[in-house]
């Protein structure tokens, strides 16, 4: 049977999803979860390969079990050895051939801001505390700029195929917008077909940047001219990022 399952995770105790021996992983952890529940060895694949101490409500991994299993026996079970920090929300059959990874249509992510002078201890895990005032229009006015098909070789990292040629960097974005849930609390969701290495943190700590008053908006039009790494030296933490949902169609 093929199986689909959404998981939350907090990323912050985990040197990302992908499993690295020697390391504590999301990955890891719900691959051996899964491995003593279905008692046969288990591959996933996930939707997206979170970075070190980046979280996920949103992602999707796909993995084959037992015609017979219990689901929802396999749910409980899996979720009573992982809780707190990593949450199966929900599992199912998918169809054969179905790929947590090449089936996605698109990537969410979330990044979150807390954008006041006093800090909050039960948000430090999960939001970066930006004191200094940010311009939420001016922020928008940059990340309209961002969407469509661009090379964004300016805020990912090289990466390099099999063969060692270097991997394409140009993505396609179909929305990038903050929003205010209060006067303190602003969140940044981006859409894209895929993402390139560090790219959303490189893109927030340049929006960031811009509603500090550091920047001017169409900064960011040549920032994606260049093709230049160094154009974006800053990042954002990664304790404020999270893959919030994938897309299938």
């Amino acid at each position: 049977m093929r199986v689909r399952a959404t998981v939350a995770y907090d990323g912050g105790p985990f040197h990302g999803f992908a499993v690295n021996e020697g390391v504590r992983t999301v990955g890891g952890d719900l691959t051996e979860a899964l491995t003593k529940c279905l008692r046969q060895s288990t591959e996933l694949t996930c939707a997206g390969r979170t970075d070190a101490g980046v979280h996920a409500w949103g992602q999707v991994v796909t993995f084959e079990a037992p015609d017979d299993i219990d689901l929802l026996s396999i749910h409980t079970a899996v979720n009573r050895m992982l809780a707190p920090a990593i949450a199966v929300r929900a599992i199912e059959s998918a169809p054969d051939g179905f790929d947590a990874r090449f089936d996605a249509t698109s990537r969410t992510y979330r990044y979150t801001v807390l954008n006041r002078d006093v800090p909050d201890p039960f948000l430090a895990a999960t939001t970066w505390h930006y004191p200094q005032l940010l311009d939420i229009d001016a922020m928008n006015g940059a990340a309209a700029f961002l969407v469509g098909e661009h090379d964004f070789s300016s805020f990912c990292r090289r990466q390099h195929n099999a063969d060692g040629t270097e991997k394409s960097r140009v993505r396609r974005v179909l929305r990038a917008e903050w929003n205010a849930e209060d006067d303190s609390l602003l969140r940044f969701e981006i859409e894209s077909s895929s993402f390139c290495h560090q790219m959303v943190r490189s893109i927030t700590g340049t929006l960031v940047d811009i509603g500090a008053q550091r920047r001017p908006p169409e900064t960011i039009v040549a920032i994606l001219a260049a093709k230049d790494r160094s154009r974006v030296p800053n990042l954002a933490p990664p304790h404020g990022l999270c893959l919030w949902s994938v897309s299938y169609s």
